[in-house]
């Protein structure tokens, strides 16, 4: 069994900034050797998070705006009136999207479907150097 890490920095605009990881989980992969086994993506910090869906403007913009509706960013949130950030929103975003996702490798591959990429979205509402980790482990 082996295991192989690596991080990558992502430079992001916050406020919903969706990036497609995917080749940069391939070449991760690619490096490891790895030929069966799992890949988790992980994004450390509590303003971010990670998931998969179809790259492509018009899903990525649905997904910004539903994100918008479940939490909307002008509304009060406690975390603001205690830290004063005013980024209690991207908090409770990436509470329920989730930092990290597994993704089964099979012969070699990233078991994603056709239309489905590994994306970074960044709930801040800043710009961020946010890192991500790719870990491969199995054989």
């Amino acid at each position: 069994m082996a295991t192989y890490s690596s991080t990558v920095q992502i430079e992001t605009q916050g406020h919903n900034d969706v990036h497609d990881l995917t080749n940069r989980a391939e070449e991760a992969l690619r490096r490891s050797g790895v030929q069966e086994g799992v890949m988790l993506v992980f994004t450390p910090g509590s303003t971010a998070g990670v998931t998969t869906i179809e790259f492509e403007s018009g899903a990525v913009d649905d997904l910004k705006k539903a994100i918008e509706r479940l939490v909307p960013e002008k509304q009060h949130y406690a975390h603001d009136a205690r830290w004063g950030d005013g980024n209690g929103f991207s908090h409770v975003r990436a509470a329920l999207l989730g930092p990290s996702l597994s993704v089964p490798v099979t012969h070699g591959r990233l078991l994603l479907g056709t239309w489905q990429q590994i994306v970074l979205i960044d709930f801040d509402n800043r710009p961020r150097s946010r890192d991500v980790v790719f870990t491969v482990t199995g054989d």
